[in-house]
């Protein structure tokens, strides 16, 4: 018996959406990757990469091309999957993704307001 995969009527509208419209997946796929250093995004974002590559090529598909096995990688593309770094570079491939790492933007800064530097004065004489 194979392993089917379940997936509701969202997944399943998210996955044609990002078949119709490729802006959409590469938005996507730039919010999935980036969000996945957060815990708090972590779930959501395995969850869209999984929406991702069933939507362009198939779960089965990306784990033979990533060398991944299917059920590994239906483990790891799930809300409370925890990939490691190869995993996540072996699945980018073939979406056709490339990982990269960037600066992070600084978060504006609430600076007090600087008192004026003390001068120093002679007297005069």
């Amino acid at each position: 018996m194979k392993n089917r995969i379940v997936v509701g009527p969202n997944q399943r509208l998210e996955v044609e959406l990002l078949r119709k419209d490729r802006k959409l997946a590469a938005a996507c796929a730039r919010l999935a990757v980036n969000g996945l250093s957060d815990i708090k995004t972590r779930g959501g974002c395995l969850l869209l990469l999984r929406s991702l590559a069933e939507a362009f090529r198939g779960l089965n598909v990306i784990a033979r091309q990533s060398g991944i096995r299917p059920a590994t990688l239906r483990r790891v593309l799930s809300r409370k999957g925890n990939p490691r770094m190869k995993v996540i570079e072996a699945i980018a491939e073939p979406l056709g993704l490339r990982l990269s790492v960037v600066p992070q933007q600084k978060k504006a800064r609430k600076r007090a307001a600087k008192k004026p530097a003390r001068t120093s004065r002679t007297r005069a004489a």
